[in-house]
């Protein structure tokens, strides 16, 4: 299909579209009734993470490994090369990250937070601050754990789920100048840059907000690490929503974004469409040589660092897979089908829809519930008992604790219905926006609930509940 048709389409209200591929196999799902669903949440503590796998009828959870893998992706799993060095599936993956995302140096890891793991022993220390578009848990938690505090500096319209502003991702350049102004730029090893930002709704940051903060970070000497897990569903926004870059591919726009940072870390369960794998890319070769030591320390050669070489050449195909125009169109495009639904029934969404899911407002879905009583929470396992649909809580528990032990209480109490990639039918979309319908309507008879069990770290994990 050629550019002038598929324009054509995107603008012709009239045709439909579908998903650019076919199905070759499908997995059976097992279908529950209520009364087992009702057993099976309150065994898991009313924490949707503790449910097992087998009791999900639609698995909302995450998008993270949870993809479909593509024939041509299966087919380089069969010629992965497994030796313990050199491997030639890594060298088949470096050329991919180069290529597609133009970072110079590449250092496989089991996942993304392996990447962070390492890039915060390498970088932070004692006392830095760390300026960044929104927290996300596990990123926040290695930068604490190497000793640095985060500094939220994204704009004010992000913490307003309501505000339908384009780019809900982007910095607030005046909050970073005051942190840099207070504390000194030598305080702050990076700006860390989330793409399409996933506690804020799948909300993407601009180029020209990039442009900008890239022009502030080299007049003051400080490094931009980019968390580029959802990229090129952000550079489909750009493409869509910024003035010049309709005209221009995604895997323009994507090479373009990371143009404007100095290193990357990435889950390559996400937009690189497999089931386990990450790396960390920098330009610095100082930054590269430390974290060459430091992966042998903890995951493994820095040929292939935590992942088995049909891994590696898994990620090296999805990573092209993941700039085609096509998938994208299509797998932002099921997530607004979603959306909308959701607000054709009134349900409260954060807004515009996001890239990688839909997130609702428990807040607004359930006021009659305090931040103390887990709304989000709440929500998530009412919405599976309805339906044996599984999301996940982004709100108070997910946030955490202070070093002080104080609760932190985000403006944002999310929940998040994460779409895998290439695995469901608009069926499917369906069948989620009626069964959440369902819960809004007897959402005034709603109890909230207290936690009864919670662990140190990454509590949203593993915590357990009761009902109030």
């Amino acid at each position: 299909m050629n550019q002038k048709i598929y324009n054509i389409m995107k603008s012709t209200k009239k045709i439909s579209w579908a998903e650019p591929y076919r199905m070759k196999m499908v997995e059976l799902l097992k279908m529950t009734t209520k009364a087992q669903r009702v057993k099976a949440i309150k065994e898991a503590g009313y924490n949707t993470f503790l449910l097992k796998s087998e009791d999900v009828y639609i698995d909302l959870l995450t998008d993270s490994g949870t993809n479909a893998m593509s024939d041509r992706q299966w087919s380089g799993m069969f010629m992965g090369d497994e030796a313990y060095a050199g491997s030639r599936s890594f060298y088949n993956m470096e050329k991919s990250v180069q290529e597609i995302y133009g970072y110079k140096h590449v250092i496989p890891t089991h996942q993304g937070r392996g990447a962070e793991n390492i890039l915060s022993k390498i970088l932070i220390k004692k006392g830095d601050i760390i300026p960044g578009n929104m927290y996300f848990t596990t990123t926040r938690l290695h930068q604490e754990l190497a000793g640095g505090k985060f500094e939220d500096i994204i704009i004010d319209e992000a913490h307003d789920p309501n505000n339908e502003h384009p780019f809900k991702g982007n910095v607030d350049l005046k909050k970073l100048d005051a942190i840099v102004k207070k504390h000194g730029a030598s305080k702050i090893p990076y700006v860390s840059i989330a793409t399409n930002v996933n506690l804020a709704g799948g909300q993407p940051i601009s180029m020209a907000n990039l442009r900008e903060l890239h022009s502030y970070c080299t007049k003051n000497k400080i490094r931009i690490i980019h968390d580029m897990t959802r990229v090129a569903e952000n550079a489909y926004f750009i493409q869509q929503r910024e003035k010049g870059f309709d005209k221009k591919s995604i895997a323009q726009i994507v090479k373009e974004i990371c143009s404007y940072t100095d290193g990357a870390t990435m889950s390559a369960k996400k937009d690189a469409l497999v089931n386990i794998g990450g790396f960390l890319a920098t330009n610095e070769m100082d930054t590269y040589e430390k974290a060459r030591n430091l992966v042998v320390v903890y995951e493994g050669m820095p040929t292939y660092g935590g992942l088995a070489g049909r891994d590696m050449e898994a990620i090296a195909i999805g990573i092209r897979e993941s700039v085609d125009d096509h998938h994208q169109h299509a797998r932002v495009g099921q997530v607004e089908y979603l959306g909308n639904k959701m607000i054709e029934f009134g349900i409260p969404i954060v807004k515009p829809i996001g890239g990688h899911g839909i997130f609702v407002d428990a807040k607004a879905f359930l006021p009659h519930l305090t931040q103390d009583e887990f709304p989000a929470q709440t929500l998530a396992a009412e919405i599976y008992i309805e339906s044996g649909v599984r999301t996940m809580e982004r709100g108070i528990v997910s946030a955490g604790r202070k070093s002080n032990g104080q609760n932190y209480y985000p403006k944002l109490e999310l929940v998040r219905f994460t779409i895998p990639r290439r695995v469901y039918t608009q069926a499917h979309m369906d069948v989620i926006a009626e069964s959440t319908y369902e819960v809004y309507k007897r959402r005034s008879k709603i109890k909230g609930m207290k936690m009864v069990y919670e662990p140190q770290y990454l509590r949203f994990f593993q915590a357990r509940f009761e009902k109030l």
